[in-house]
């Protein structure tokens, strides 16, 4: 798809300006500043009416930024503008749509509110222009084509970054089939068979149903809901698995009753040996399908590459919202690289990161996620998880490190410490608002000293 030229964007802008007459500019102008709160209030109760909606709006934060948003952009898209700042009114429209992409505010929606927007300036010129017909007809008609214009820049770039998702997406699904097929069909089955045999040992020890270890929250369970299950979505054998962790949990552990007698005790241990045993075919079948996909990791520390993210806190964020549950991002970077550097070439840089990757892919369970943003900047995606937890967790890897002998060029052992910032996923339905907390909270332990972790305010 080309490239959205915001120099010819403006030029058209300038000329449906051009088009209208001084009086029809300057009362659509004025209406619009007057009401900017009235029309943006209008607009979002059109669009809270749709379910979609209502589910990305239910934020407290976004709506009170939205609707402050929505007054400012009422009152500047309807002012009159020179060439220049007209150029920049088409970048922020081209912002406000690629936005919408991420946080996939279905498009319909935006029209919906941008007609609700045209009855309410018509309403409003109605009222102003009783007595003169011919300006009220020329100000809706411009009023219309400048929220068209508007409207159009938006879905064009709402389009190209959707589209951008769409691949990135793909590409993500065949780079999590494909990692390493063999080893990680091994590791998965024994995640299973450890999860059993966890669960045999807790009913031989008379731990009681609600206490029991759940399919769900264990290693492969946290790595099936989180990665196995979109890396081979639409195929009978995911939902199968997902569904038998579904009825382990909710229906076969909780009914295990330690006072049975023993032919029903029996038949109860043998339903869920079947049942996980089903997991395990259907495990083994969907690897075998898919053995011949292969795919590539950073080439240094084989962590996920940042084009990967948004694909994957978008999902998070509809699991989130689906289960109520939680995710933290932990910024971490690496303290004075540049010196470990200029001490020891980009040689001793390199081999720092691969022991660091090392680390932090052992810290995290079989569900979290980790990335290399680039230089000495990662980023661990914690899913399922309280705030107290993450930072817990945070703490030991940044005390691990600095414990870790870090081995470097000419047998050399280098003491490493890293800067950690933790953020939780609050509920706002963009994944950038989260990673800025992150980022934010990362600074403000750089700045605090180093080697500290440091939590997102607010």
């Amino acid at each position: 798809m080309p490239q959205i030229s915001i120099e010819q964007l403006s030029h058209d802008w300038h000329a449906l300006q051009g088009c209208a007459s001084p009086a029809a500019r300057e009362c659509i102008e004025q209406l619009a500043f007057t009401h900017q709160k009235n029309l943006a209030s209008h607009f979002y109760t059109e669009m809270l009416k749709d379910e979609a909606a209502s589910a990305l709006l239910t934020h407290e934060q976004v709506r009170v930024r939205l609707h402050h948003s929505m007054s400012q952009w009422i009152a500047e898209v309807f002012s009159t503008a020179t060439q220049e700042q007209l150029a920049q009114r088409v970048a922020r429209q081209i912002k406000i749509g690629e936005v919408h992409a991420r946080i996939d505010v279905p498009v319909h929606l935006v029209l919906r509110g941008a007609r609700s927007l045209k009855r309410g300036l018509g309403a409003l010129l109605d009222q102003a222009l009783v007595d003169d017909h011919a300006l009220q007809l020329q100000a809706y008609a411009y009023g219309q084509a400048v929220i068209d214009i508007a409207m159009e820049i938006m879905s064009q770039a709402y389009s190209r970054s959707h589209d951008r998702s769409a691949r990135a997406q793909e590409a993500y699904r065949l780079h999590a089939v494909a990692q390493d097929m063999s080893a990680e069909r091994e590791r998965q089955r024994a995640a299973v068979l450890d999860w059993e045999n966890r669960l045999m040992f807790e009913l031989a020890m008379g731990l009681p149903a609600p206490h029991l270890p759940r399919m769900g929250a264990s290693e492969f369970g946290l790595w099936f809901r989180h990665k196995g299950a979109h890396a081979f979505r639409g195929t009978s054998e995911t939902s199968l698995i997902l569904e038998t962790m579904d009825l382990i949990d909710e229906r076969l552990l909780p009914s295990l009753d330690e006072d049975a007698d023993a032919p029903t005790r029996l038949q109860q241990l043998r339903a869920l040996h079947e049942h996980t045993q089903t997991i395990a075919f259907h495990l083994d079948a969907l690897f075998e399908q898919n053995r011949e996909l292969d795919a590539g990791r950073d080439v240094l520390t084989r962590l996920l590459n940042r084009k990967f993210l948004p694909v994957v806190l978008r999902r998070e964020i509809d699991y989130c919202r689906e289960r109520h549950a939680n995710f933290a991002l932990l910024s971490l970077d690496v303290d004075h690289f540049k010196q470990i550097n200029d001490r020891f070439g980009h040689e001793g840089g390199d081999l720092v990161l691969q022991q660091l990757a090392v680390i932090l892919s052992s810290a995290c369970r079989a569900g979290d996620y980790t990335f290399r943003l680039g230089g000495e900047e990662f980023l661990l995606l914690l899913v399922d998880i309280d705030e107290a937890r993450a930072l817990a967790l945070a703490e030991r890897l940044r005390a691990q490190v600095e414990k870790e002998p870090f081995r470097l060029p000419g047998d050399c052992r280098e003491q490493v410490t890293v800067s950690i910032g933790v953020a939780m996923h609050n509920g706002h339905p963009d994944y950038e608002y989260t990673v800025r907390q992150s980022d934010q909270a990362l600074y403000a332990a750089k700045n605090g000293g180093r080697n500290r972790v440091e939590r997102a305010a607010g």
